[in-house]
């Protein structure tokens, strides 16, 4: 739930009282009782004026009562530096990649390129093998042949052990492109040399790595535990241990990814050591879970849309026009797989910055950070 700090509306932008009985603009009489004025912004709006000239901000002329005004925040690079705005964490996400072009899209794509390839090999690889031997189990639950249902286990399987090569890939690159956002927020722009040099994205890695360990163990006790109770004849038991077991996982999932959501750009930013590092991002998302959760919900679920419209036209194309209906030669493995380049390139970038700049952002409405990312930007202007 966010803090009420987080949430609290800004205060409106000050403005000129206007009073009654202003004197009418020059070489117009006056024709009756004078009609108040609209509000005014106060003279030399970002301009600096005087102290004690008219209109001017400061001592001379301070707000009234209960009125505050903010002149416009500092916006050295691809987001204006106070607490942000949904809109404005998306608007900073492309702004990110017309920043930096070459690392926000190039170095993505070369990335997701080669471990995509690795895994279509692979896939092809494990489904030459997994394939023969499910003929005689294919020939009982498909006597035609035409669902082609060994090549779908043997490609499924052969993409489940490829799994492994993407999730990396999408790791390292996840982390590289923080790198390359949080220098776009001080207008500055990240070579590839600079990125490719940082070996903080292997503590990313290792996070990676635990936490899928951990999941790994989890479902594992439930599955022995549903195992376990079937093969002692207690079904009932242990279809409710496996229906209640696997919503509490998805939920506690949900929960535990939104609270680790800023570790991987603390890992890469803040140059501390691991455990401290994870602690420090897990109370960042203290009071802002409500938010974070929801803002990378959508992110999540737009990313998928992307991901769907260049993906399925691919699909189609291979069942169609290539006459594959399971999608499994090699022809259809080459054609989805590079659909999936452009939508795992498209999403990971769009993903990856919007994580960065929810990092940034909490820190800035918890921290101060703003000011930090200020001082900093005018000692590199």
């Amino acid at each position: 739930m966010t803090s009420p700090h987080d949430d609290a509306p800004r205060p409106p932008t000050w403005a000129a009282p206007a009073g009654t009985g202003a004197p009418p603009p020059e070489g117009v009489p006056p024709t009756g009782p004078a009609a108040p004025t609209p509000p005014q912004p106060p003279t030399g709006w970002g301009q600096q004026q005087p102290p004690g000239a008219p209109g001017a901000w400061g001592p001379a002329a301070p707000p009234p009562p209960g009125v505050a005004w903010r002149p416009p925040a500092l916006q050295p690079g691809i987001i204006p530096l106070r607490p942000l705005g949904m809109g404005e964490i998306y608007d900073g996400a492309f702004r990110a990649v017309r920043a930096n072009p070459r690392v926000m899209f190039g170095l993505a794509a070369l990335v997701v390129t080669l471990a995509v390839t690795l895994q279509s090999v692979v896939q092809w690889y494990i489904k030459g093998i997994i394939a023969p031997q499910l003929t005689d189990l294919s020939t009982e639950v498909d006597p035609s042949g035409q669902m082609g249902f060994a090549e779908q286990m043997g490609s499924s399987f052969g993409l489940l052990v490829a799994a492994p090569v993407t999730t990396i890939a999408t790791t390292i690159l996840t982390g590289l492109l923080i790198l390359s956002v949080s220098r776009s927020v001080l207008g500055q722009v990240a070579t590839v040399g600079e990125v490719l040099r940082s070996r903080r994205v292997w503590l990313v890695v290792g996070f990676t790595f635990l936490t899928g360990l951990a999941t790994l163990l989890v479902v594992g006790a439930l599955a022995a535990a549903v195992v376990l109770l079937a093969v002692n004849d207690q079904i009932g038991a242990a279809v409710a241990v496996g229906l209640v077991g696997s919503l509490a996982l998805v939920v506690a999932a949900v929960w535990f990814a939104t609270r680790t959501l800023l570790v991987p750009p603390a890992l890469m930013l803040e140059g501390k050591k691991f455990w401290p590092t994870i602690t420090r991002a897990w109370k960042l998302t203290r009071g802002s879970f409500w938010r974070l959760f929801g803002i990378y919900l959508l992110t999540s679920i737009l990313a998928g849309i992307i991901a769907q419209i260049i993906v399925v036209p691919a699909s189609v194309f291979g069942q169609l026009v290539l006459r594959d209906p399971t999608a499994t030669s090699f022809a259809s493995i080459v054609v989805t797989g590079i659909a999936t380049v452009i939508a795992s390139t498209l999403s990971t970038t769009f993903v990856s910055a919007v994580v960065a700049l929810l990092y940034i952002d909490v820190r800035m409405r918890r921290e101060g950070l703003d000011v930090e990312l200020a001082r900093a930007a005018e000692s590199t202007a």
